[in-house]
């Protein structure tokens, strides 16, 4: 093989279940996912099948419950996907409950910010019964980091584990 040939790159992927989007190659390659994703990834069940071994171009994945893979010179795979969780009725019952616990405390900026969240929850379930992991995943954050003595509420701690049983 020349030089030439190998700077070429070539061949590559083989991919045994990947469940999510993206994968690039060779010289210049790209690849991008920027979709929503309404639940976890299947899970495909039993064993994946082999996954044969690529070429000079690269990337052999053998399960992947995620997206995005990259190889050559250039190759940029980007995984931009969001996942939606559906909103249980048991954390709507409890973020019902923590707001009307809220008027006791003082207004601070980490408190606006919290209730910001929980409106933007509420929102996103009236518009289509869904909201993005990221927006599950702050509101814990801001219920347990301490910035707030809103953690310690009972209202607060159903939140947390309804947030916690969707992010499972």
């Amino acid at each position: 093989m020349t030089n030439g040939q190998r700077d070429q790159g070539g061949g590559g992927i083989s991919i045994g279940r990947m469940t999510g989007g993206a994968a690039a190659s060779g010289p210049g390659a790209k690849a991008e996912d920027r979709s929503e994703r309404t639940d976890r990834p299947a899970g495909g069940g039993g064993v994946p099948a082999p996954v044969p071994a690529p070429s000079d171009g690269g990337i052999a994945i053998g399960e992947m419950a995620g997206g995005a893979a990259a190889a050559g010179r250039e190759a940029r795979a980007v995984d931009a996907s969001r996942r939606l969780l559906t909103v249980s009725p048991e954390l709507l019952a409890a973020v019902r409950d923590l707001r009307l616990d809220l008027p006791r405390f003082a207004r601070t900026e980490p408190l606006a910010e919290l209730e910001e969240e929980l409106e933007g929850l509420e929102e996103d379930a009236r518009q289509d019964g869904r909201t993005r992991g990221g927006r599950l995943t702050r509101l814990r954050e801001l219920l347990t980091g301490g910035a707030t003595a809103v953690g310690a509420l009972a209202s607060a701690a159903a939140v947390v584990q309804a947030i916690s049983q969707l992010l499972a």
